[in-house]
């Protein structure tokens, strides 16, 4: 197989990293110390024609103007928000990403942040880490998950796949994206505050876009509720994260699922002692299973572009 030399950004799996360079020449942006990683990147520049991007480690205008060579950046995630496509448009630069085989773990994920918010799981397991029920007796009351009204803005295959989740604990399915669906089980919104309106929970499904992007605003939040949950499992950017955390400070918003945050990895510390609120580190696909398969994607799209074969998953 012809050769093709691949920048991968940050160290993000042992196991993409092994097959890269086993497969590749593979270059390391870390090898170089920060302050000369625009060195670094000279000295290869040429050489390199594919880059492989993660969220966090973005392939954006200034790091695609600086390799002239570069041909292909395969996005080891299905958000493509880190990777400047009008500029990879503007050069012919193809992109692809991982879609599908994540679908699952997200959903799954965005499920259990659900029910871990109303019944309080992580709270009532540090109860009992910390002799709490010995010392004081049983755990407050909690909120039942089944039956609740669960809002999804997205219902692309992530969003369809919470509906069908949440469908089985008995819970009634709305929507919003730009267009009605032929969806005769689940209700369509024409906005996301009529939808937060109509729901116990709203779950963040759909893509990061400008469009989208805090789409999940104050005027939102007022309309879910000192009652309503809000999930996120999207990208942190889709919520207004100040406005999020006055309302929940000031109990305004019932409480909150958060996978994603604006400034990752920084997350407001006046979220740490609420308890009204479940917080993970960005671990939508964060499985053994997924990230393998998410790798072999990656692998995959690189192998068919150097064979001149059609793209895995394509995005342009």
């Amino acid at each position: 197989m012809e050769s093709l030399s691949v920048l991968l950004l940050h160290p993000v799996n042992a196991y993409l990293e092994q097959e890269l360079d086993r497969r590749f020449r593979l270059i390391r942006l870390w090898d170089s110390p920060p302050d000369g990683r625009a060195e670094f990147l000279r000295a290869n520049a040429s050489a390199i024609r594919a880059v492989v991007a993660y969220p966090g480690y973005s392939a954006l205008a200034a790091l695609i103007d600086a390799l002239p060579s570069l041909e292909i950046v395969a996005s080891f995630s299905v958000g493509i928000d880190h990777v400047d496509l009008p500029k990879c448009r503007e050069r012919g630069i193809r992109v692809t990403n991982t879609p599908d085989v994540l679908t699952d773990d997200v959903a799954d994920l965005a499920v259990g942040l659900a029910i871990a918010a109303l019944r309080r799981i992580p709270q009532a397991d540090s109860f009992v880490r910390a002799g709490l029920w010995k010392a004081k007796g049983d755990y407050a009351l909690t909120t039942r998950f089944s039956g609740k009204r669960v809002g999804i803005i997205g219902l692309g295959r992530i969003g369809l796949a919470i509906a069908t989740r949440v469908e089985a604990f008995d819970c009634p399915v709305n929507y919003y994206q730009r267009t009605k669906k032929d969806y005769p089980n689940y209700t369509y919104y024409p906005s996301v505050v009529e939808l937060a309106a109509n729901s116990d929970i709203l779950v963040v499904a759909c893509l990061l876009s400008e469009q989208t992007r805090h789409i999940v605003n104050r005027e939102v939040m007022e309309a879910l509720g000192p009652k309503g949950v809000l999930i996120n499992i999207g990208r942190g950017p889709h919520v207004d994260e100040p406005e999020l955390v006055s309302a929940l400070v000031e109990g305004r918003l019932g409480g909150a699922g958060l996978d994603v945050f604006e400034d990752e990895p920084d997350v407001p510390e006046s979220l740490f002692t609420l308890d009204n609120v479940v917080l993970v580190p960005h671990m939508g696909s964060g499985t053994h299973e997924t990230r393998k398969a998410m790798a072999d994607l990656v692998l995959g799209n690189l192998e068919a572009h150097v064979l001149k074969k059609p793209l895995l998953t394509p995005v342009i």
